[in-house]
């Protein structure tokens, strides 16, 4: 919404609104676009004229009493989606990416690079990208990068956001089972991709992670061109795909590779982001700027100077000669290949995991093997609580993780653990455990209490 709202600003639009309390960096962000958040929602917040749209953002339910009014009242109401792409993208060339895991990254290299090689795209990106002074741009080019999330559009369209966008370019990173507050099992996850690859047109373009079972799963209902992308490990060929990435080295200083596009060298990367899966959205983004004429020396100087984003292995200071990094992986596959990319970035380290189950799937019962897997990872492990643990409960179906049966799986294997409820909790039994040269990696799809400041001003 945000985001949205900057856009709307940056076009001429005046824009005002209403939301639950504000906080940095978002409520700065919004301060500066000169844009008036009314606390709490009312029916008066509504003024009495001058309106031209009511937009309101998927939290907010039925019985919301701004939306309530405008409906009463006749004012044309929409979703941020519909929005987004009536007053935005007609006209524009959509460049969605969607996807289980790595969206915002992918979305914010995808922008850059086509930023960097001068083509002056729009973007709204779902996340604080540190190449961009702001996580949207109207942009002149044709090109328009937006990040398509899966999770519900309006209190009255519980679709995924990114049937909306009307996409010429779709790129598909991953599709596991996830929200498990919206869909009922992977399968349901993939009849909603299913409908996103339908709606890319004969002459558009699908650039789609070709290691994922699923993934080539849903392409079945594709009519656009697809590309497919992969990364060759050491001693094999990679899978069956038009974009590969070869010779892949990681170090601390990030990736390292060659792209091969058709058999052929497209160029040589070297990115400061680190993971194996980070190679992936690499590929996927120069597969989708690929359709924009951006040659192989453009794309190597974009990936070469991309910063990142915030909250995707982030540092956030040392204290006492302790790193905190933090992150926003909650899915079990994230969680691992964060840790991954932790483990590869600070070789030598100690590597903390510490954990809050934060989101509906990451808090159900049936994930407790793959965060044992996951976070196994790591050398020590903190857990908080789950965050839905009583709406779990009250739910039925699988029930609440165990977080007290991981923590002991872990000790039996002789790696430090513990669980405590929450921010606070963890700070207190966590700062007499770590000692210099320790890397804590904290984990989580919210703001867990502000544990990364709290770790750090008691450190210090």
């Amino acid at each position: 919404m945000a985001p949205l709202a900057g856009l709307l600003v940056e076009r001429g639009e005046r824009v005002l609104g209403s939301d639950l309390p504000l906080y940095p960096p978002m409520s700065e962000r919004i301060a500066a676009l000169g844009i008036s958040v009314l606390p709490g929602f009312s029916a008066a917040n509504l003024p009495a004229s001058g309106l031209s749209q009511v937009v309101v953002g998927n939290l907010a339910a039925k019985d919301n009493p701004e939306l309530v009014e405008a409906l009463a009242r006749g004012l044309p109401v929409k979703s941020m989606p519909e929005t987004l792409h009536d007053e935005l993208l007609l006209g524009r060339h959509p460049v969605v990416i969607a996807g289980t895991h790595g969206k915002t990254t992918t979305s914010a290299l995808t922008a850059w690079l086509l930023q960097s090689a001068g083509r002056a795209p729009g973007y709204l990106i779902g996340g604080e990208a540190l190449n961009f002074q702001s996580p949207s741009a109207v942009g002149k080019g044709p090109a328009f990068v937006i990040e398509g999330d899966e999770y519900s559009t309006s209190y009255a369209d519980k679709g995924p956001k990114f049937l909306h966008y009307a996409p010429r370019t779709l790129v598909l990173t991953s599709v596991e089972f996830d929200h498990a507050d919206l869909y009922e099992d992977l399968e349901a996850v993939k009849r909603a991709f299913r409908k996103g690859v339908a709606l890319v047109p004969a002459d558009g373009l699908i650039v789609a992670n070709g290691e994922d079972a699923n993934v080539l799963d849903v392409l079945q209902e594709a009519r656009a061109r697809v590309i497919l992308y992969g990364v060759a490990d050491a001693g094999d060929d990679g899978p069956e795909a038009g974009l590969i990435a070869t010779n892949v080295t990681r170090d601390a200083e990030g990736a390292h590779f060659d792209v091969i596009e058709g058999g052929r060298l497209l160029l040589r990367a070297e990115s400061p982001l680190s993971g194996r899966h980070n190679v992936g959205n690499a590929l996927a983004a120069i597969g989708a700027v690929r359709g924009f004429d951006v040659d192989g020396a453009e794309i190597a100087e974009g990936l070469a100077t991309f910063r990142g984003v915030k909250r995707r292995l982030e540092e956030r200071g040392v204290a006492r000669g302790v790193r905190v990094v933090d992150d926003f992986a909650h899915h079990p596959t994230a969680v691992a290949t964060t840790l991954d990319g932790a483990r590869r970035r600070y070789p030598g380290s100690r590597l903390w995991a510490v954990f809050e189950p934060r989101s509906i799937t990451a808090g159900r019962a049936d994930f407790e093997d793959a965060y044992r897997a996951a976070l196994s990872l790591a050398d020590a492990v903190a857990l908080a609580s789950p965050f839905h643990a009583a709406r779990l409960s009250r739910a039925g179906g699988p029930g609440v993780l165990d977080v007290d049966a991981l923590t002991e799986s872990f000790t039996a294997l002789g790696k430090p653990a513990f669980v405590a409820k929450d921010a606070d909790a963890i700070v207190a039994r966590l700062v007499p455990l770590l000692r210099a040269g320790d890397t804590v990696l904290v984990m989580s799809s919210g703001s867990f209490g502000g544990l990364c400041g709290k770790l750090l001003a008691a450190l210090s």
